[in-house]
This record gives C-alpha cells, sequence and structure tokens, in this order.
C-alpha cells in the first residue's frame, strides 16, 4: 500500500475502496427467501455483475485503487490456519445441526481449500451438497434446505466497516441475515497483511450501529443516525470511543424514521462537497441532531461523561460542528412525487470520489440535473439490478483510503 489507510471525511478524494463484486451468493435467492435476505426481487445476476464491472471500472478511471472483499477473504484464508479456524467457528456457531451432523459439516469444511471454504460462508452450504454424516437431522431437513444461509448483502460494504483516521470501526449488523457480515470483515482486517498493525475499534458483539448511518461530515464531525438498524445504544457507545480515543470532537446523533425507504441516514442525505449535501426534501425540516461531546474523561469507557446538547435541526447543528455558515442542501427532486421515487431509488446515496465529484445511478434523472446545476460532476452508473437490494454506491463502497481535505 502507498499509504496508511484511513478517512477524516466523506468527500476527500478517494484512492482505495473495498468492493464485493455480486457472486454465487445472489444467484441462491428464490421466492421463498429473498424476502428474510432482505432482497425485494429476484436480481438478474450477470446484468448485476455487468453493472458492478462498469462501476468499478468508473472508479479506476479516476484512479481509485479497487480491493474486493472476496480476494482478500480467500487471501487470508490461504495464508493462515487461525483465520481459517475462525471462518468456520463463526459461520457454525449460530447453527442448529445435531452433534451428528454438526461434528461433519465442520470436518467437510475444513477440508475445503481456501476459495472453496470462501464461497461456502458467502454463497451458503445446501443440505444436498454436504455428503456424508447422515442422521436424524440430515434425514429430516428438506435436500434443498440451507444449513449456512447465503449472504447476498455483502455487495454492500458500507455497513459492515468505517474508516475512522486511521482505525477501522467494525460494526454490529442489527438483521439476522446479515449478522455473519462483520464476522468476515473482522477477519480481513485482522488476518490480512495489507491491514497488519491497523487498530479496530467498536466490533461485531456490541451494541448495533451500521455503516450506512455513519456519515464522517468533516474531519473531527460524526453524524450517525438512529433508526431502525442503528440503535440508540449504538450510537451512544459509538460516540463514546470516537471521542475519547479522539477519533472525533462531535458527534451528532440523528433520529430518522422508522421507515422501509429510511433505513439509514446515507437513504436521506450524502455528502457532495465539503459544504453541501444531496438530501431527500421531505425529511430536510423534520432531521434533529443532539450534538455529543466528551465532559468528562475516565479509565473505565463506561464512566465516560458525555455531553448531550439540546436537540436542534440536523443541518443547523451539522454547520455548528463543521464550522461553517450553512450546509448546502441540493434536493432529490421539488417535485413531491419525482422525490419520494428518486430517493426510493438510491437519489440520496451517492458516492463522492472527490469534492463536487459524485457517482451516483443514472435513472434518478432529475435528482443527477440538479446535482449537475450546482456545480457537482456526477459520475452516472447503470443500476437496474444493483438496486434490487436497496442500496446505491455509497452503500456498495467501503473507502479504505481518502487523502485528508486539505491534500484532496
Amino acid at each position: 500500500m502507498t499509504a496508511n489507510p484511513g478517512a477524516d471525511s466523506e468527500v476527500g478524494r478517494l484512492r482505495t475502496v473495498l468492493l464485493h463484486r455480486p457472486g454465487a451468493e445472489l444467484q441462491r435467492l428464490t421466492p421463498r427467501n429473498n424476502d428474510s435476505l432482505l432482497f425485494d426481487g429476484i436480481p438478474w445476476v450477470s446484468r448485476a455483475q455487468e453493472e458492478h464491472d462498469a462501476f468499478a471500472s468508473a472508479l479506476r478511471e479516476r484512479d481509485v485503487e479497487v480491493l474486493y472483499l472476496m480476494d482478500l477473504l480467500t487471501e487470508c484464508l490461504a495464508a493462515s490456519e487461525s483465520a481459517r479456524e475462525h471462518a468456520i467457528r463463526h459461520a457454525t456457531a449460530s447453527l442448529h445441526l445435531g452433534d451428528t451432523l454438526r461434528h461433519h459439516f465442520k470436518a467437510w469444511m475444513g477440508e475445503l481449500d481456501a476459495p472453496g471454504l470462501a464461497g461456502a460462508i458467502t454463497a451458503g452450504v445446501r443440505n444436498d451438497e454436504v455428503r456424508g454424516g447422515f442422521g436424524l437431522v440430515t434425514s429430516l431437513l428438506d435436500p434443498h434446505d440451507f444449513l449456512i444461509d447465503p449472504l447476498p448483502n455483502l455487495l454492500f460494504t458500507r455497513d459492515s466497516s468505517v474508516w475512522l483516521r486511521d482505525r477501522v470501526a467494525v460494526t454490529s449488523l442489527a438483521m439476522p441475515a446479515r449478522a455473519r457480515e462483520t464476522k468476515l470483515t473482522e477477519l480481513i482486517y485482522t488476518f490480512h497483511p495489507r491491514f497488519e498493525g491497523v487498530a479496530q475499534v467498536h466490533g461485531p458483539d456490541r451494541e448495533h450501529v451500521e455503516g450506512g448511518d455513519v456519515l464522517l461530515l468533516a474531519p473531527g464531525v460524526i453524524a450517525v443516525g438512529a433508526g431502525e438498524r442503528t440503535t440508540p445504544a449504538g450510537v451512544e457507545r459509538f460516540a463514546r470511543q470516537v471521542l475519547v480515543e479522539g477519533l472525533a470532537h462531535t458527534v451528532l446523533a440523528v433520529p430518522i424514521a422508522q421507515e422501509r425507504a429510511t433505513m439509514h441516514l446515507d437513504t436521506v442525505c450524502t455528502m457532495v462537497d465539503v459544504d453541501a449535501m444531496v438530501m431527500y426534501p421531505k425529511v430536510a425540516d423534520s432531521l434533529r441532531a443532539y450534538a455529543l461531546t466528551c465532559a468528562e474523561t475516565h479509565e473505565d469507557e463506561a464512566e465516560i461523561e458525555l455531553s448531550v446538547a439540546d436537540s436542534e435541526p440536523f443541518l443547523v447543528a451539522a454547520a455548528k460542528a463543521m464550522g461553517i455558515d450553512t450546509l448546502r442542501q441540493i434536493y432529490t427532486g421539488l417535485d413531491p412525487v419525482t422525490a419520494e421515487r428518486e430517493q426510493w431509488d438510491d437519489g440520496n446515496n451517492t458516492l463522492a470520489i472527490a469534492p463536487r465529484v459524485a457517482v451516483a445511478y443514472e435513472r434518478n434523472v432529475e435528482t443527477n440535473q440538479r446535482l449537475t446545476d450546482a456545480g457537482i460532476d456526477v459520475v452516472a452508473i447503470s443500476g437496474a439490478e444493483l438496486g434490487s437490494g436497496r442500496g446505491g454506491p455509497r452503500c456498495m463502497s467501503c473507502p479504505i483510503l481518502r487523502e485528508p481535505l486539505a491534500q484532496a
């Protein structure tokens, strides 16, 4: 790596990003399981791969290094026996298989090579794919039942980790269908030589915090949405850590409506410049924020005293914490129907490559025009199939290295 990983904003020039190319895990979605695995429909996988490849190419054309989650995972499993043990242990920890099948299944997984093991723990394993270990459980399960469920939401790498300056926060995902994702992310950051010596904060066993709810508004200022996925306790735990460790001076706790279309904070607003964000107009005036600062430190993290300011309009609190007069808003359409449609189609979920340069889905025509009119260079990509899991360019990307804004 040419520079140490880290990020202190949403818009510093992007240098390295972690993606997950859609794969076999999406081919495991069926009408029976897509709802429980959090997908609205059954994606056309080959088209989703084409769209994702175009997304990655657009980033590379702008000098962004693209890392793939599956490559890093396979490299860890090939190089480290400890990583293999970690992967198998966490993949099977919550399974109710009975002693006979459990013993055989773990042994079966232990015999897989690195690519095979990476595939098993991400794409899932069906009952009929494991030979031997016959017993009552195997006999009573349908041959096509999954012993390990697939992880189709791996596509959204933003949720399972967030880089905070030179450290990485491994998050804790709320939905059972996604809980194992952060274990894989933790494995990569723990065992891959590329991340040797990187300190981790938070962790998958702590209160729920998801990366889609974490916005690095400016160096030292972090907004965290509290709603369907990130809990108030998760915000508090996260704030304690980042404030005490000097990763931020202010954390804004932002309650968001627990609606399907607004599952994360980044489904209603994302940064596109140092002082501008694209925002869903329906929530612009109703979003509130509580500014958290560290009032008093203590050796025991749980005893750290947080100062909680009175609730303020989110945009006011954000500008105040960022030290600017106002935070510019670029709406996803002024017409309420258009705005609602484009918000649903991830019009607010943009990925900034640099100040005033952002990746967005091409189908959000009005939002993209408004961004262009505001001086933002829009890198438009297709997302007809990628969007079936309800996520945009920001959801599909975890920035690992951004230049500090002073160098952007």
